[in-house]
């Protein structure tokens, strides 16, 4: 994943945010124990939020303890501990590491991911053994990824369209390894919501990449829209997010309208932090994004 979804720190209560960051803590302390401590360095903001998520859906309270870590072991910090949806979240986030690693060095020659790949390769084993299942759903998606970015996809929609599906099966996923009656409603809801946040951070991130890919000469489907249309040549690094915005913002936004939908058929514990997330973080990275290309700096 690529760590987009966070909350909007100045809008929480202290309590909510020191919550928050227990759950970033535990799920990080999860990876370490699960998969090694090179693993951590990958973990991110969206990692978080499914670990959250799922952990609001299928676990009654919080056990928290307050620890020290590799980075401040000198000052103890909250940490939730013993909790199978942060263990979850965490082999999702080491597995869609490996995969991203394996995507950049066969397609981007990336010598950067090949110089951590064997440590993932490693951590990824473990990460199989316990989830096989996520492993090949999200082996299978990466290859339907892969096909349509070799065959130049220039539709926005169908390049999204397998991430978005990726993540509605994990949430899935997530949720029946971790109740032992699942329900239909319940089990709708989060493909919905997985679905539609995959899709959300495809187009986030397709379209905050877009100068970077047209200097890499990487597949990026707002570029190959942009020249399928026939455009005139000029600096496309200013025009293509210009005259995509409109229609990026419609994608983004649609997309947060169906997880609210989705979201408020849910009973889970705590809805503030999630509601801020969804209702206020989310809302945040796209005006970050989408609007920071605008030269006035007053595209609001």
């Amino acid at each position: 994943m690529f760590g987009y979804i966070l909350p909007d720190k100045p809008e929480m209560k202290i309590k909510e945010f020191e919550l928050f960051r227990a759950y970033y803590c535990g799920i990080c302390k999860s990876m370490g124990r699960n998969s090694g401590f090179g693993a951590r360095m990958s973990l991110n903001y969206d990692a978080v939020f499914l670990g959250l998520f799922l952990s609001s859906l299928t676990e009654t309270t919080n056990e928290i303890k307050r620890e020290g870590c590799i980075a401040n072991p000198l000052k103890k910090k909250p940490v939730v501990k013993n909790s199978p949806a942060l263990d979850f979240a965490a082999d999702i986030n080491t597995l869609l590491t490996y995969y991203k690693l394996l995507d950049d060095i066969r397609d981007e020659k990336s010598m950067k991911a090949a110089a951590v790949y064997p440590l993932f390769a490693g951590a990824r084993k473990k990460a199989l053994h316990r989830f096989p299942d996520a492993d090949e759903i999200i082996k299978k998606s990466m290859e339907k990824q892969s096909q349509l970015e070799r065959s130049g996809e220039s539709s926005v929609d169908a390049a999204a369209e397998p991430f978005a599906k990726l993540l509605g099966n994990l949430f899935v996923l997530g949720y029946r390894k971790l109740v032992a009656e699942p329900q239909d409603g319940v089990l709708r809801s989060l493909d919905w919501i997985g679905y539609n946040i995959g899709k959300w951070i495809y187009t986030l991130d397709a379209y905050d990449d877009i100068g970077k890919d047209l200097g890499s000469g990487s597949y990026n489907p707002f570029v190959e829209n942009y020249r399928k249309k026939g455009a005139e040549p000029g600096d496309e690094k200013e025009r293509i997010p210009l005259e995509s915005r409109e229609m990026t913002v419609f994608i983004l936004e649609s997309c947060l309208g169906q997880i609210a939908k989705a979201f408020e058929l849910l009973k889970l514990r705590n809805a503030p932090i999630l509601e801020n997330i969804i209702y206020l973080g989310m809302n945040k990275k796209v005006h970050e994004i989408v609007y920071k290309k605008c030269k006035e700096g007053s595209c609001k």
